[in-house]
């Protein structure tokens, strides 16, 4: 059961995200990158669609949630894999893709399009990445059996920074345990799944999200509005935000501690 929206959109706005505020010129940089991925897809008949919290305020909000700080898309392996190869010759200069390739402390498996024109701090692993603007995060998602997503093999990577505070030691091991699994462990865990034949439609490993969907509920695409624009949403987005959300229109009872993760947030 979904609730119906009962909360003043004016008011939410003045409160966490007012025009000309940290926050909302952060979205509307997030927005730009967006649109921009949006016309690369579009130009290449790349299929990807709004994901996670993002999808979630396209549907509840017709935009961002009004304190949130990131934006998430996703779209199968075999197109991120498509995108991957286009995009060093489509994005503008002043976007940076930031993936294993072209960051070599970067240990996560989610592509970030990173905007060049600021900085942001969120206190975190981030603090050994080349590239550390405002972003975007681009999520594959592949039929993976639910058991292989949940043994968590790059979670070592996190202890490993932990332990040694991101000191030229620790990533040593990092990168090495990354490179294992890009090339090793994951290929052989994706050859598994797909052999089995399942349905489960799940992030791609090395990303800590393991909600499973179904592939139906995503194909064939529709679109949303979205800060006034169109962008593409799952066929069934209605499902795919209650399994992600449960109760998704219903806001959370505390908005004093709504979570918000930048640090240091500085334009150039």
């Amino acid at each position: 059961m979904v609730s119906q929206p009962t909360f003043n959109a004016a008011e939410l706005k003045a409160r966490f995200n007012p025009e000309g505020s940290p926050l909302r010129r952060q979205q509307m940089v997030m927005l730009e990158m967006v649109r921009e991925l949006d016309r690369i897809c579009k130009k290449h008949d790349i299929p990807y669609f709004l994901y996670g919290g993002t999808l979630l305020g396209a549907f509840r909000h017709d935009g961002f949630i009004p304190w949130d700080d990131d934006l998430d898309v996703a779209m199968m392996r075999k197109d991120y894999k498509r995108l991957l190869e286009v995009l060093p010759d489509e994005l503008p200069e002043h976007i940076a893709l930031q993936t294993n390739d072209t960051d070599k402390n970067y240990f996560l498996f989610i592509t970030k399009l990173r905007d060049r024109r600021s900085f942001l701090d969120e206190g975190n692993f981030d603090k050994v990445f080349k590239e550390r603007g405002i972003f975007i995060d681009i999520f594959p998602l592949d039929r993976l059996l639910p058991w292989t997503q949940r043994l968590r093999l790059q979670s070592l990577a996190y202890n490993f920074f932990r332990k040694g505070n991101g000191d030229e030691s620790s990533m040593k091991k990092i990168r090495a345990l990354t490179w294992f699994n890009r090339h090793v462990s994951f290929p052989i865990l994706r050859c598994i799944s797909h052999l089995s034949g399942t349905k489960s439609l799940m992030c791609d490993y090395g990303i800590q999200f393991h909600n499973v969907y179904d592939l139906r509920d995503v194909f064939p695409l529709k679109t949303h509005v979205f800060e006034g624009v169109q962008l593409p949403v799952p066929d069934n987005s209605h499902h795919m935000l209650q399994t992600m959300f449960g109760d998704y229109m219903r806001l959370p009872d505390d908005l004093d501690h709504v979570y918000h993760h930048v640090e240091r947030l500085e334009f150039y």
